[in-house]
Formats: structure tokens, C-alpha cells, sequence
């Protein structure tokens, strides 16, 4: 009758309880009150997970009663009808609202010792409350939004961890992923096939998520994301109904918006989750799917889905395939990518990328692609500050120093810079660390005796006058 939320429960209060103790050390705590006080905290969770939607079903009043009549947390032999008459669960909402104080007091300590309480807490927290989500047979999706919401409270809140590198702004690829660079840009056939770790934790990928910069609207749509996908899962688990959900995508925004990377991130998020085999990232583009003659098409389009089987596909500037004469294999390419879409569906997760345009006009140009891609996310550009906030990732990457005068200049640099189709966003803060460290070479070798502070320091005056950005276009016909 539980449906799982006794073991969930059980599984909670043995990890916090167990962080609880390590905490109370040298106290006179009793470890069964620490274990008693977990289980309650387990309780305000799922009351209040329960109660996001106003719904109060059978089925989650059922497993509550079953579940915390045991620790005398429920009046003994309650029904449904009975708890939503005295109004149990009412308000209880309002506890998801904000970190509780028992996770504050761990991550205080996390602070203070060093040690992962916090973790241990945000872990188990969110995986109980997606169980509990899961109890519900008409779970909402502002209940899964909650609840994702809820998870990216506490990760917020966890002791500061290493920053990743800005979106979209360069860097080394994870060694994780099979894909070679040229592979990537070209569609070539060279794979490098390298063994995988084992799967993260799905909690610590959506942490880096959280700590990019910018993107504020694509992190909510991939937690949400995430959230039905887990809670579709449980749901499997208990022997509900779960609502099959087309998972391929289309990613709409200008260049150097964060698309590959949150792709990467999406592709680490399902190999986690179970989703895919490998959890790969696999690029391309339209020259690594059309060919030049009859009948080559479909074979280039198939030996890119071999690759890209088992992780994501994404296929960049996907909107180039309906563009071209009567004599383009665009089309072509096209059919083939649906055909393997299809025969591919439980392997593969395909992500078409593009102007935000040009991509509306590719999906309702094609039924194929529109029923089969039904989700879009869409990246705005960055805003003068988050230019600035990638630029200061890219020089202290490169153990490279900007002043305040310096960034000030850089905002300023950002704010001059002509918006619109092709804006190049991240790609235009690498590229003006890039030119602006050139001219502070040019610089620093007219000073005799430079010191630390003169070959780390990029001053105002290092900046370019004007961009010479690799700004993109839309391909042309």
C-alpha cells in the first residue's frame, strides 16, 4: 500500500540520521533521537511535497498513513477522506519553500570541518521527494517544477565547489565523451572510443548545470525535464500508467549560447537517469549528412546515428538541410534523419540546433520533424554582465587578472557590440580575452623588469577598439 515511500523513508532517515550522529560527535545526543528526528524531517518532506498541488490524491494519502503510522507521525488507522477532512496536509507547502534548518545546520558544519553532511542530505532529500511525486497517478507538472525547484535550493546552498568553465566559451572536452573534435566540426568518420566511467549522480551534473552562467529559463526547462523523467521512472517502478514522451529536442537561440554545452550536460543527465547506454555527445553538421550523390545520403546519415547510438545526437545548424536547389540531398537527409529517429527511438536522443528562425521554419516545414521533436528550448542571448562574468572565467582559467577599471571597460566593450541574428555571445568574450591578452603581450614587452602583477594584469587599454569576432551567419541558399 506504501508503494515504495517506506523504504524511501527508511533509506532518509538511515543517511541522515547517520549524518546527524557524525555531526553530533562529541555530544551527549542520543543516536536514536538523531535517527527519530530524521524520520520527522522526512515527514515535513513528503507532507509538503503532497501538498504542492492542492490534490491530496488517495493513492499519496494512503502511503503517508501507511508509512508514518509506524512513527506515530499519523493518527493510527487514518483513511484519505479523514486526512483531507482535518485538513493534514494543508498548508504544508510552504515547507519546500526554503532550505529547512537541519540542512543549514549540515552545511554550516560542511563549512566550518569540511565533510559532505549537506550532500548526503540534498542527495537523499530529492530523491524522496521524487518518489513521492511518483505516488501521485496525476502528477502536475508544477509538482515536478516544485519539486526540481526545491533540489536547486538546496544545491545552492551546499559548500562552494570548483567553477566549470563558461559556456560555450572553450576549453577541453570531457574525456568521457567519443567524440573526436574533427568528428565533431565535420562529421568525419575517425571515432575514439573511450571507456566510460561510471554514471553520476544525477544531483551533481544538474549542480554544474546550476552553475553556468546566464540561462536562467534552459536550466528550468531541463530540471523539469529531468523531474518527469525520474518521476516517470518511479512511476514504472510502483506499476503505474507512465505518459510516453517524445525526448528528442530542439535547441533555438544565436551562437555561443550554451547549446553543446547544456547538450553535453543533457547527455550526462540521461546516461545517469538510465535513459542511455552511453551518455555521449556526438556534433554535426550538414556537411557530415549530405552527400554529393544519388543514394549517399541515407548510408552517410546512418553511419552517423551508428556513432551517435547508445548517446545525443545534435545536429548543428539543422535548419541548412531544407536550404538548396532541386538537385540537394538536404531533403534527402532529412527523411533518412526521421527514418533513423524512429528506428531508433529507444537508443538515441536527437537534438536539432539553429536560429531561432530558421528553426521554427524547418519544424513546420517537415510533419516528421514536428511530431518528433515537440519540445523547444530556447537560449537567449547573454546580457552585458553575464559577457563579463564569462570573461572573468576565461582569464582566471589562464591565471589572468581583471581589475574593476578593466571590467568596467569590458562591459562597456560588450555594450557597444551590435545584437541580432548571429550575435556571438560567448564566442565573443573568448574572443576578446583572446585579442586583448595578444595586445597585452605587445605591452608587457615594452617593460623592463615586469612584474607578477604586470604579466597578470590585463588593463583597459588591452582591449580592442572593435570586434573581430568569427560572428556567424545564417547559411545561405
Amino acid at each position: 500500500m506504501d508503494r515504495g515511500l517506506a523504504a524511501a523513508v527508511e533509506r532518509f532517515a538511515d543517511a541522515v540520521g547517520g549524518a546527524l550522529i557524525i555531526a553530533a560527535r562529541g555530544t551527549s545526543v542520543p543516536s536514536g533521537q538523531l535517527r527519530r528526528d530524521a524520520a520527522l524531517e522526512a515527514f515535513h518532506l513528503c507532507t509538503s511535497v503532497i501538498d504542492v498541488d492542492r490534490a491530496h490524491s488517495d493513492e499519496e494519502l494512503w502511503a503517508l498513513a501507511a508509512t508514518f503510522g509506524r512513527y506515530d507521525m499519523v493518527p493510527a488507522a487514518a483513511l484519505p477522506r479523514d486526512l483531507r477532512v482535518s485538513g493534514f496536509v494543508d498548508g504544508k507547502a510552504a515547507w519546500l519553500q526554503r532550505p529547512s534548518e537541519m540542512f543549514t545546520t549540515l552545511a554550516d558544519l560542511d563549512r566550518r570541518r569540511g565533510g559532505s553532511l549537506a550532500r548526503t542530505y540534498a542527495d537523499e532529500a530529492v530523491r524522496l521527494a521524487h518518489v513521492v511525486t511518483a505516488l501521485d497517478p496525476y502528477a502536475t507538472s508544477s509538482k515536478m517544477r516544485a519539486v526540481a525547484d526545491y533540489g536547486r535550493r538546496l544545491r545552492a546552498d551546499l559548500p562552494a565547489q570548483p567553477e566549470p568553465r563558461a559556456a560555450d566559451a572553450g576549453g577541453p572536452r570531457r574525456p568521457t565523451d567519443a567524440t573526436t573534435d574533427a568528428e565533431s566540426s565535420t562529421g568525419a568518420d575517425a571515432t575514439v572510443e573511450v571507456e566510460l566511467p561510471p554514471a553520476e549522480p544525477v544531483e551533481d551534473v544538474l549542480a554544474e548545470l546550476d552553475r553556468l552562467i546566464g540561462l536562467d529559463a534552459v536550466k528550468e526547462q531541463v530540471r523539469l525535464l529531468t523531474a518527469m523523467l525520474r518521476v516517470q521512472a518511479l512511476r514504472a517502478e510502483r506499476g503505474f500508467a507512465t505518459v510516453e514522451r517524445n525526448r528528442h529536442l530542439v535547441f533555438s537561440g544565436n551562437p555561443g549560447t550554451g547549446k553543446t554545452t547544456v547538450a553535453r550536460l543533457l547527455a550526462r543527465l540521461y546516461r545517469s537517469l538510465g535513459i542511455l547506454e552511453r551518455g555521449h555527445l556526438t556534433e554535426v553538421d550538414r556537411s557530415g549528412l549530405v552527400a554529393g550523390f544519388v543514394g549517399q545520403t541515407a548510408t552517410k546519415v546512418a553511419e552517423v546515428f551508428d556513432r551517435a547510438d547508445g548517446g545525443v545526437l545534435l545536429i548543428d545548424e539543422a535548419y541548412s538541410l531544407i536550404r538548396g536547389g532541386e538537385k540537394d540531398f538536404g531533403r534527402e537527409a532529412i527523411d533518412a534523419i526521421v527514418k533513423q529517429v524512429e528506428d531508433r527511438r529507444d537508443s538515441l536522443i536527437v537534438i536539432l540546433a539553429g536560429y531561432p528562425a530558421e528553426m521554427a521554419e524547418l519544424v513546420a516545414a517537415n510533419p516528421g520533424f514536428s511530431s518528433r521533436f515537440p519540445t523547444t528550448i530556447n537560449f537567449p542571448d547573454y546580457d552585458d554582465d553575464e559577457l563579463v562574468a564569462i570573461l572573468q572565467l576565461l582569464a582566471a582559467a589562464a591565471e589572468y587578472d581583471l581589475d574593476d577599471a578593466t571590467r568596467d571597460a569590458a562591459r562597456a566593450w560588450f555594450s557597444d557590440q551590435a545584437r541580432g541574428v548571429g550575435f556571438g555571445n560567448g564566442r565573443l568574450a573568448r574572443n576578446l580575452f583572446e585579442q586583448s591578452v595578444a595586445r597585452h603581450a605587445t605591452r608587457v614587452t615594452e617593460i623592463a623588469e615586469p612584474t607578477d602583477h604586470d604579466l597578470r594584469t590585463l588593463r583597459p587599454e588591452d582591449l580592442p577598439a572593435e570586434a573581430t569576432a568569427d560572428v556567424d551567419e545564417p547559411t545561405s541558399p
